[in-house]
């Protein structure tokens, strides 16, 4: 992405802030994480100073300020280093990363006190994330106390503060084209490697088999990193949500759900297939996958402009729930199944969620309140063009006293990524089949 994608992003916060007083604003990136000795985890930026910045190296921090008719953005980051960058490569230094991102100003980090002293003093608002990290929440009243004991120089202290993540977290949840442009190439390598996945099943393999040719198809086509913790569930460990892939063996005549999606320049794809272990559906294993797959393409007619989040999950329940009553496993009519909530025996979690930089994405569900509400008396809110969601019902039959015995262990979900287009709807993940006959045709090649 440009750096005037991003300098945009930084005036639409400015323009924001302005409006509630104007201020200042701190968005800190997340700290690089020790894993053992002198070994790091795998640095993870933070996501909302990325959005705003672009900037992707760690110990920096990104000031936006709008008062008396200014506006500015300010990045802190680390200086040149020539003998760090031999052992941990290049560094951009202010300098060239003011120029390259589209700073007004950029300074070293270790100026970062003095610097935030002189921009918070006589600020009205004080706009960072509230009560997100203990750092940033001892570093705010440090300043702010340092700027108090100013008074009798006439310094004056931010008398209100506003969450900065209110405000991103709104912009996050409509994809602009490039960010539509980046999610469609994730979810095109992250089809791909489920593709790969179910071809190279077979009886007798194990769990981490599918994951190595999930992980090799993910890295080979460019995609930096997991957007999550690969599930590679046979049998019936299909029937655990979070189940992570282990060393179970793949055996004829079960199901293997996958749920596995890779990141790419920062952007998540999400994607579960689930299908048999020798390539062919048994007739129990496919009543319960048409159900599923019912319910979904119900849930993909309510995507659309004007429809609202929870219409998907409401069609894709209703699917569900009459799918189980059709097989004998709830009794009553479907209004009393929905009603008393039997259906969640066999489907406990909703049908989707927000996608974007993260895999579970920033933006409320619910429509603003107008007057005092409690939050889930505020009526869900309204899908727009260029939004992103998930697509994922699920039954998963576990053992019971009303779940007849060639109905245990099956464990089925399917999940899509769909944008919101102006039309209604598009499935970026379509590209790995769902169809069983298509899935079983693959296999079988």
């Amino acid at each position: 992405m440009s750096a005037e994608i991003f300098r945009a992003r930084r005036e639409r916060v400015l323009e924001a802030m302005a409006a509630r007083g104007g201020g200042v604003a701190i968005q800190p990136t997340a700290p690089e994480r020790v894993r053992n000795r002198d070994s790091d985890y795998p640095f993870r930026f933070d996501r909302h100073f990325f959005y705003l910045s672009g900037f992707t190296e760690p110990d920096s921090v990104l000031a936006l300020v709008a008062r008396r008719g200014q506006r500015s953005s300010i990045l802190f980051c680390r200086g040149k280093n020539p003998e760090r960058e031999i052992w941990d490569g290049h560094r951009y230094g202010p300098d060239a990363a003011r120029d390259r991102f589209g700073f007004d100003a950029a300074f070293p980090i270790d100026r970062l006190d003095e610097q935030m002293l002189k921009l918070i003093a006589d600020s009205p608002v004080l706009f960072y994330p509230l009560a997100s990290d203990a750092t940033l929440d001892s570093q705010v009243r440090r300043w702010l106390a340092a700027v108090r004991a100013g008074s009798r120089a006439g310094l004056q202290a931010p008398a209100q503060a506003i969450d900065l993540h209110a405000i991103v977290d709104e912009m996050r949840l409509v994809k602009d084209a490039s960010e539509i442009a980046t999610m469609r190439r994730a979810a095109a390598i992250s089809a791909a490697a489920h593709i790969r996945a179910m071809r190279t099943c077979r009886p007798g393999l194990r769990e981490y088999h599918l994951e190595a040719e999930l992980l090799h198809e993910f890295r080979s086509r460019g995609a930096q990193g997991p957007a999550y913790n690969a599930i590679v569930a046979a049998g019936a460990n299909a029937c655990v949500l979070h189940y992570p892939a282990g060393d179970a063996e793949l055996r004829s005549g079960d199901l293997c759900l996958i749920d596995a999606g890779r990141e790419l320049d920062g952007y998540a794809s999400d994607v579960t297939r689930t299908f048999p272990v020798d390539g062919t559906f048994s007739a129990p294993q496919r009543d319960v996958y048409d159900i599923v797959r019912a319910a979904q393409q119900a849930a993909f007619a309510q995507v659309g402009p004007g429809k609202t989040f929870n219409a998907p999950h409401d069609a894709a329940v209703r699917v569900l729930a009459q799918g189980l009553l059709d097989l004998g496993l709830v009794v009553g009519s479907l209004d009393a199944v929905l009603e008393s909530g039997a259906y969640r025996q066999f489907c406990m979690h909703r049908t989707g969620h927000w996608l974007g930089l993260d895999v579970h994405d920033v933006g409320d569900y619910r429509a603003a309140a107008h007057g005092p509400t409690h939050g889930s008396e505020r009526p869900w809110r309204a899908l727009v063009e260029g939004m992103v969601l998930t697509v994922e019902p699920g039954l998963y039959l576990r053992p019971a006293e009303n779940v007849p015995a060639h109905f245990h262990h099956i464990g089925v979900r399917i999940e899509d990524d769909v944008l919101v287009t102006a039309a209604g709807r598009a499935v970026l993940t379509a590209d790995a089949p769902t169809a069983p006959g298509e899935i079983e045709a693959l296999m079988r090649d």
